[in-house]
């Protein structure tokens, strides 16, 4: 494991994405950077779908939303 070096205020952006999505700033990171692979080398796709794609291929499978009547 090698260590990067990143400015201030991605450093600070970072620490604000991983509280909100319940990651450590590690795992933030990591998953910043696997997207930005991804979309990088698959340009056609949107996130969406390479989100979509990602998920598959690891076996989720994301129920249906249902309407709740009002």
């Amino acid at each position: 494991m090698g260590i990067v070096n990143i400015d201030d205020d991605l450093h600070d952006q970072l620490r604000r994405a991983s509280k909100v999505s319940c990651r450590s700033i590690n795992a933030q990171a990591a998953y910043w950077i696997k997207v930005g692979m991804l979309c990088e080398t698959q340009p056609t796709l949107s996130f969406n779908e390479i989100i979509e794609r990602e998920f598959n291929s690891a076996g989720v499978a994301a129920q249906p939303l249902s309407v709740a009547e009002a």
